[in-house]
């Protein structure tokens, strides 16, 4: 047999345009933040159809401001899915919160609104949905909740672009949305992440927080119409994106369309060429929704094969075709164990997706051929160790 040449996980799709805007950026001799990111906050605002949009260096970052701006403190609860990216949990445990980790849907890997609702204590301040894989969690059950319990929800976005729950786009329905633009998101800045809201009073401590606790645009000191003067309102952060991370930003905001629906076809595509196989499920979207397609996972059914996850991935690795897990459970990580009390069998619903779910690779620049290898990979696999 030839030998194939390793297939990724994911190829970032970065184009001659995107190329230009940085070196054109990198010429222009303004580097750190600046008109170029001022111009992507506001076309973000208006893609998303939010009122502020508050570009930092990260999801982390974006998360981190949400919950100090809706006053999330010391000994607070914050609501957190224990099937998310440690990123959702741990920005709660920077400002003295617990973080309480919920259980997901069965199917969709999505916080479970049930789960939610039997959290709650008198202690908890917020909710954080994670909008796992691009599938929009169900938010009409989750602010339903956080309305009659007077909680603040701050929705995790970061694989939510370009997400549409029941016609309304997700950005425009939390207290406060935060979306990631790292290298594998819909669109990307290499690092990056933005803040989303309609309340000017959480968009102005966000804003202000996001860079030192100075009461202006530190930036304009430096230009024509800027000032010297500024003041130190609070004890803020360095959590700023820079120019040049903007201006591959804004040719990607333009590509975003285009970005997702390759995706989309992409997942089409593998609907298709997986239909025969009853060992492994398919992804399932809710109804009335627009997947944005971050991530295609698999489950796999057990009782079906002869091998575990671990092994069907590592056959995977023989096949030289890249996967990852999304994820191994918070709550199953040694810090959650060690200083949370958690243990394993107190959210089983996401431990038993956790030993049957595989990622495999999805993105634009994906060929038919590219996923055909990786469905003959997978049919090959399971010829040879189903039950």
């Amino acid at each position: 047999m030839l030998e194939q040449k390793f297939l990724p996980f994911f190829v970032p799709d970065i184009g001659e345009a995107e190329i230009a805007a940085v070196v054109e950026t990198l010429r222009s001799g303004w580097l750190t933040t600046g008109p170029k990111t001022k111009e992507f906050e506001r076309r973000f605002a208006e893609k998303i159809g939010a009122k502020h949009a508050i570009a930092v260096n990260s999801a982390t970052a974006a998360l981190h401001l949400a919950l100090d701006a809706v006053g999330v403190g010391r000994d607070d609860e914050v609501l957190v899915p224990t099937m998310t990216f440690a990123a959702t949990a741990e920005v709660a445990i920077h400002l003295g919160a617990r973080p309480v980790l919920v259980d997901c849907e069965s199917d969709l890997l999505c916080v479970d609104p049930a789960k939610i609702e039997a959290a709650i204590t008198p202690r908890t301040k917020a909710i954080m949905p994670v909008h796992f894989a691009g599938q929009p969690c169900d938010m009409d059950a989750i602010l339903e909740i956080a309305g009659r319990h007077k909680l603040k929800v701050i929705e995790d976005a970061a694989h939510a672009l370009p997400t549409l729950y029941k016609g309304r786009l997700v950005g425009t329905m939390g207290d406060i949305t935060c979306f990631s633009f790292y290298a594998n998101k819909t669109i990307t800045t290499g690092e990056g992440g933005m803040l989303v809201t309609d309340d000017d009073a959480l968009a102005d401590r966000a804003r202000i927080m996001s860079l030192h606790g100075i009461s202006r645009d530190a930036w304009k000191r430096f230009t024509a119409e800027g000032t010297w003067y500024y003041e130190i309102l609070h004890a803020g952060y360095k959590y700023n994106l820079t120019d040049v991370a903007s201006a591959l930003g804004l040719v990607q905001l333009d590509r975003c369309q285009e970005l997702f629906e390759r995706r989309a076809a992409c997942a089409r595509r593998y609907d298709e060429l997986l239909a025969d196989l009853p060992q492994i499920t398919r992804p399932v979207v809710r109804a009335n929704v627009q997947h944005a397609w971050h991530l295609y996972f698999i489950q796999l059914n057990l009782a079906q094969l002869k091998i575990d996850r671990n092994q069907f991935i590592d056959e995977l690795k023989a096949r030289e075709i890249g996967t990852s897990v999304h994820y191994t459970p918070l709550h199953l990580h040694p810090y959650y164990r060690d200083h949370f009390g958690y243990q394993p069998g107190q959210l089983p619903v996401a431990e038993s997706a956790y030993q049957r779910i595989i990622s495999i690779p999805l993105y634009p620049k994906m060929t038919e051929a590219d996923q055909e290898r990786v469905s003959r990979a997978l049919h090959e696999i399971v010829a040879e160790h189903r039950r």
